[in-house]
């Protein structure tokens, strides 16, 4: 048996998610003393494949399938990880949380009869049966989850696991697939992808705006904040609706949820909506003028004052490091 891991490819290069969900892998099969191996898909060079063998993959399945790379719907995706799944004799599927993983998991799950477990924030313990710890209730509690013998599904939450690079370069083979009839029935008409130097679902730090800051014309000094700390930046529901800033910068309950090392929040109240979409976050910082904001109950740093006045400091101590 074995444990297989799935990495999403974008813009030829290996999703850093991808990279945290195959060191949880490596670490489950250090518990049950499995193989893993990873089944992977698009356009990406041979040598960043094998260098996956650094953090512990013993074999990396690449599929070349000019159909998949062109129209990679849900359901062709799904069929080629369901088969990997089976030639590898594999008892465990490891995917780390993304919009293409949350619709494949059931569907994968169905196709290889495995139970299915989703938001995972811990390694599972393994000393009575296998039981994993997911996040309930958009972040608000935890639920301990006993999986059943037999084949198991599993989504990772960012952060879940350090990654840990070695030495080592992993087996790269070519992957063909029997796809279905309907794999490729949807066709993909046309694709917009959120644009900017560090993605909000893979940023490490992100950098985040609220109506406190009055209007898009002041949205430099975030920009400028941001750009020092190798981050990403966001906004709250709010500015997204009025236009101040772009919808795919929009996290919240109803928008992207995020779990990076570090969110700052700039001039934004904290209402329940938002926090639901954050507070996964390792360390929050705040920054509002309001001493009474509810967003200083959920942060491990505040500072009550103008962003006018502090966030132009921020900048010009990051300078000064």
């Amino acid at each position: 048996m074995a444990i297989l891991v799935f990495v999403e490819i974008e813009d030829k290069s290996v999703k850093t998610s991808s990279i945290e969900a195959l060191c949880y892998g490596v670490s489950v099969a250090g518990q049950t003393g499995q193989e893993v191996q990873v089944v992977t898909y698009g356009e990406i060079d041979t040598e960043s494949l094998a260098q996956l063998g650094a953090y512990g993959a013993a074999k990396v399945l690449h599929c070349q399938s000019t159909q998949l790379n062109e129209n990679a719907t849900v359901q062709g995706v799904s069929t080629l990880i369901a088969n990997a799944f089976k030639e590898v004799q594999a008892n465990t599927l490891v995917m780390a949380r993304s919009s293409m993983v949350d619709a494949l998991a059931s569907r994968v799950g169905i196709k290889v009869g495995a139970s299915v477990v989703t938001n995972v924030v811990s390694l599972p313990d393994t000393a009575n049966g296998f039981t994993v710890k997911r996040s309930i209730f958009t972040g608000k509690a935890f639920a301990d989850v006993q999986l059943p013998e037999g084949n198991r599904v599993i989504t990772i939450k960012k952060n879940t696991v350090p990654v840990e690079k070695g030495e080592g370069s992993a087996e790269v083979v070519d992957l063909n697939t029997d796809f279905a009839s309907d794999d490729f029935a949807v066709s993909k008409l046309s694709e917009e992808k959120a644009e900017g130097e560090v993605l909000l679902p893979e940023a490490d730090i992100v950098v985040s705006g609220g109506r406190g800051l009055k209007g898009p014309e002041n949205w430099g000094m975030v920009e400028e904040l941001a750009k020092l700390l190798g981050a990403a930046t966001a906004c709250s529901k709010p500015v997204s609706d009025m236009e101040w800033r772009p919808h795919h910068e929009h996290v919240g309950q109803t928008g992207i949820k995020i779990s990076p090392n570090l969110y700052i929040a700039i001039g934004i109240s904290g209402a329940i909506q938002h926090l639901a979409g954050v507070n996964s976050s390792k360390v929050i910082v705040v920054v509002n003028k309001d001493a009474e904001a509810p967003f200083f109950k959920a942060a491990d740093y505040g500072i009550v004052g103008d962003a006018f006045d502090v966030v132009p400091k921020l900048i010009e101590a990051f300078k000064a490091q």
